[in-house]
């Protein structure tokens, strides 16, 4: 059996799950996560969204028990591929804040739009135990 992992804080979850935690060898699958708060507001810019969307990701961790160093694979998807690349600097600052010196897996795509028009870029990550 799965666990839905759904932290307070975060945006309702309508449609998926924040994470789901796979029985076994323990494994959790975090959803998409983008820079929206738990008030449903998207921070302005691909530097804040960042950020934002790493601390939906570890609030995910640790709400199932996982520690930041458990994460295998962080998938970045991003509208902003130049944007991203000019700000590498800055967002490896921002990722250490949060995930410290862990560096899983780690794929970039670019793409076209995501699911949320106000998105400029969405975090999925598998960590296991």
């Amino acid at each position: 059996m799965n666990r839905l992992v759904n932290p307070e804080g975060l945006p309702e979850p309508i449609g998926f799950s924040h994470a789901v935690e796979s029985e076994g060898r323990r494994t959790l699958y975090v959803a998409g996560q983008i820079g929206e708060t738990g008030d449903g507001e998207v921070a302005p810019d691909l530097v804040s969204q960042f950020r934002q969307a790493l601390r939906n990701v570890a609030a995910c961790l640790e709400d199932a028990g996982f520690p930041v160093e458990s994460v295998v694979r962080l998938e970045i998807y991003t509208t902003d591929v130049s944007g991203y690349r000019e700000n590498l600097k800055e967002l490896g600052v921002v990722y250490r804040e949060v995930f410290g010196h862990h560096y899983p897996a780690i794929a970039l795509f670019g793409v076209k739009e995501l699911f949320d028009p106000r998105a400029r870029i969405e975090l999925v990550t598998t960590a296991s135990l």
